[in-house]
């Protein structure tokens, strides 16, 4: 497997664009994961490290942090809430609405199927997504969305409990090919600024275009129309 690509580098950070199904660490069973690259990155005896985590299967910006100094003021970025994050989803179904903010707070569970995170209105913590819809099909959704907190699979869930899965969800939905979620740009606001920008994963483009595709098409329509009624006039 080829090095993720930087999308960003300064002697603080580098944003790494996360493939989907690569892990952001190794875990109890092994595998490779995105710490294993991280030789090439920095020679420093201390670091890198991860400023925050993204699931296996989520594809997109990645912060990684190259000094211990840089670590804690993304620590306090996030922690702060100051941190802008935006995610692109396709989601089955189609959603009430054109935007809207989610609040359900998660908790994390085990059952003898593993584990997973459920809302859960008196024990979990808060979670709050704002979202946005970017285009729609007849049996699909693209959504913009914006965590203003951090919770372990915090989207999926989200997504799931407005009845809309995130297409390719094999814990909240149903598995297909790839989980549609993208982490698609990050904001640090510090001095000075780290900005990223992701672009789809392989497996997301086909429906992207599908929907940019509907889109154009509707603009066409729609600027048809607003001619002939001038034209009318």
């Amino acid at each position: 497997m080829a090095p993720p690509r930087i999308l960003f580098q300064d002697q603080r950070f580098a944003v790494l664009d996360k493939p989907a199904g690569l892990a952001v660490h190794a875990g109890p069973s092994g595998g490779r994961s995105v710490e294993d690259w991280f030789p090439l990155l920095s020679r420093r005896k201390d670091g890198p490290w991860l400023a925050h985590r993204l699931d296996a299967d989520t594809a997109g910006c990645l912060v990684i942090a190259l000094r211990r100094a840089a670590l804690l003021a993304a620590q306090a970025a996030f922690a702060a809430g100051t941190v802008r994050k935006t995610y692109w989803a396709i989601v089955s179904g189609q959603i009430a609405g054109d935007r809207g903010t989610i609040t359900a707070p998660l908790r994390r569970i085990t059952d003898p199927g593993g584990w997973r995170m459920i809302v859960d209105d008196r024990a979990g913590q808060p979670a709050i997504t704002d979202w946005q819809v970017r285009g729609r099909t007849t049996d699909t959704t693209w959504l913009e969305l914006h965590p203003r907190t951090g919770r372990t699979h915090q989207i999926r869930v989200h997504c799931a409990t407005l009845g809309t899965p995130i297409l390719g969800d094999p814990r909240y939905g149903t598995p297909a090919n790839g989980l549609h979620l993208l982490a698609r740009s990050i904001h640090l606001p510090l001095d000075p600024p780290i900005d990223a920008t992701a672009e789809p994963p392989p497996h997301m483009r086909a429906a992207l275009n599908l929907f940019k595709m509907l889109l154009t098409s509707r603009c066409q329509d729609s600027d048809k129309h607003s001619f002939h009624r001038k034209v009318g006039h």
